[in-house]
């Protein structure tokens, strides 16, 4: 993968660019005995269509890379990933590839690592505090932002909406869920909306929604913060009789956040009405490219990249490379400013799923 970049060794180069550079001495030096370094991957967890995708992925991108790979699964507990970080310095991995889903509790598990001297790159979300090699993640403030824009448009600025929140642990679901109320209260502040904290658990998910609908039954539009809400969702909606085309005056305005392939279907279908696409591949492919790089002692500096994205310095010592994801609906169109790509467009990964 070749980068817009300068060497650090160039000078009269850095001066004239202001964009990415990767710098390092490619040595060889971390390889294992077959020539191929080894890395370790830790799943965050196997319950969803999205993370089984980065999981199918992780492997395909390792082999293309010349990397050698162990994975494990934390399941949505710091205290697995602790463990299971402890059976990745035992094994000799010269990086580590992590989702930590809460984004405080994981600063000792990346001391430990930064004492061994082991690179770490944190896929999707970012830790509160803390060093890592880079964060590979798409900007989850515009998730909301881009939410907002389209049922704000959509219900002309007034009435009432549900956002399902993700976990507040994260700081995935804390910028969604301050974007869109940001966005909210600065564009359309005639919309109420109502803030519902699930840690993105389906089941709690919907059990809230029905009950906003049943205390507030002319709520028009629902913000999902991840895809893990969507079959409760269309379940509490059919129920209530509100799971109908849009050109239907009972229908309720979806927005969800993913792009897997059952949303981009019910896009098609008329259940829901939008997503953001959130790149599973690009993440599994980023994460294992920016290990590679730490283990050939490459560095990076802010500005833009050659695939779509730009590197932003987070605070110092902390780089996050925010990849393009793109709001997708059914026509295509504009909304609030916001341009999306129709649900049928080849490029979006979950169109490409074997």
């Amino acid at each position: 993968m070749r980068f817009r970049n300068a060497l650090c060794s160039t000078a009269a180069a850095l001066s004239a660019l202001a964009l990415l550079s990767a710098c390092g001495s490619g040595s060889d030096s971390s390889a294992s005995s077959s020539g191929a370094p080894l890395v370790g991957v830790d799943y965050p967890r196997s319950d969803t269509d999205f993370w089984n995708s980065y999981i199918k992925y992780t492997p395909e991108y390792a082999k293309e890379l010349g990397l050698s790979l162990k994975t494990t699964n934390s399941q949505n507990d710091v205290a697995k990933l602790t463990a299971n970080a402890q059976t990745f310095i035992s094994q000799g991995v010269k990086g580590v590839a992590m989702a930590p889903q809460d984004t405080a509790a994981v600063a000792p598990t990346l001391a430990q690592l930064e004492a061994k001297k082991i690179p770490v790159v944190t896929v999707d979300t970012r830790p509160d505090s803390g060093r890592v090699f880079m964060v590979v993640r798409a900007d989850n403030r515009a998730y909301g932002e881009k939410a907002c824009q389209y049922l704000g448009t959509k219900l002309g600025g007034k009435g009432k909406v549900v956002m399902l929140q993700g976990g507040l642990d994260s700081i995935n679901g804390r910028d969604r869920t301050e974007a869109f109320n940001d966005c909210m209260k600065k564009n359309f502040p005639a919309v109420k909306v109502f803030g519902e904290a699930t840690n993105w658990d389906g089941a709690v998910a919907a059990q809230k929604l029905q009950t906003d609908l049943t205390a507030n039954p002319d709520i028009k539009g629902v913000y999902m913060q991840s895809s893990f809400a969507l079959a409760g969702t269309l379940q509490v909606l059919k129920q209530k009789g509100l799971l109908v085309e849009p050109s239907d005056r009972k229908h309720v305005f979806v927005v969800s956040n993913d792009g897997i392939p059952e949303e981009l279907r019910s896009i098609a279908d008329g259940k829901i009405d939008a997503t953001v696409s959130q790149p599973a591949d690009l993440y599994a492919k980023y994460a294992l490219y920016y290990l590679k790089a730490a283990i050939d002692g490459k560095t990076f500096k802010p500005g833009r990249t050659d695939h779509d994205s730009t590197i932003i310095q987070v605070r110092e010592g902390l780089l996050e490379d925010q990849l393009s994801a793109p709001l997708v609906t059914a026509d295509g169109g504009t909304y609030g400013g916001v341009p999306s790509i129709k649900s049928d467009e080849k490029s979006l990964w979950g169109n490409n799923l074997g």
